[in-house]
């Protein structure tokens, strides 16, 4: 029986490519509203929505708040006059059409289906969210999904993590491991709720913080050795595929 029998997923960047999507409704949305376009108008951008996202994981700001203010900020930033509102709608609906998988993510998620249960869990935007799983393909291969805008709660607070495994009818806490690429967010809302937790991190980014993962891997793949016994990764690659996508 596997080591872990239940799995919860962060979805950007761990399931599905946030950055490849992210870049292309940025860009759609910068030439819809005549801003510029450029590697350094873009890397303004990703610079304060990273630091609004880290602040709405300290709950120092709201997540509707945060929506408007990154485009504000942004704004003010380059100097142009605009409607953040505006371009935080115009954004979040093309971020929805963009649904770019991490490579092999189906077939590591089709392997380990055959072991644990899978959910994944974000604190992204729901239909953007819901969206994006459908159209990659992603989404068949998960038990569940739970994202904080409908659960009243965001990662990293336990609270998340407690109502998630309560829908899953989880007590057994030593048999679930949380996996994602933020430390603060993946990481350390595990260790507040009492779980196993794996660092996704295929950039190999130094761990400066006090954060510290039960695991790390470079490569989803590697999710194998870690939730698998020896005569269920034998098995990879032969079990019959319960999906069809």
């Amino acid at each position: 029986m596997a080591h872990y029998h239940c799995l919860l997923l962060d979805v950007d960047n761990t399931l599905l490519d946030f950055s490849a999507s992210e870049h292309k409704a940025l860009l759609e949305t910068l030439e819809n509203f005549g801003l510029p376009r450029s590697a350094e108008t873009e890397a303004q951008y990703r610079a304060i929505n990273t630091q609004l996202w880290a602040a709405l994981e300290r709950g120092e700001i709201k997540k509707d708040k945060l929506f408007t203010e990154r485009f504000a900020r942004f704004l003010r930033a380059i100097g142009a006059q605009g409607d953040p509102a505006a371009l935080n709608r115009y954004y979040l609906d093309h971020l929805a059409r963009h649904a770019d998988a991490v490579p092999g993510v189906r077939e590591v998620l089709s392997e380990l289906g055959e072991v644990a249960t899978l959910a994944a869990a974000s604190n992204g935007v729901e239909r953007v969210q819901l969206g994006r799983l459908e159209a990659s393909g992603v989404r068949p291969y998960l038990d569940e999904v739970f994202i904080s805008e409908k659960m009243g709660a965001t990662k990293p607070s336990r609270r998340f993590f407690d109502l998630a495994l309560r829908a899953l009818g989880i007590e057994n806490r030593a048999k679930v491991l949380m996996v994602g690429d933020s430390l603060k967010a993946d990481i350390q809302g595990a260790a507040q709720a009492g779980i196993a937790s794996c660092w996704y991190n295929p950039d190999g980014q130094e761990n400066t913080t006090g954060i510290r993962p039960t695991y790390t891997i470079s490569r989803l793949e590697e999710l194998y050795d870690i939730v698998m016994e020896e005569e269920e990764r034998q098995n990879v690659g032969l079990a019959h595929r319960r999906y069809q996508v």
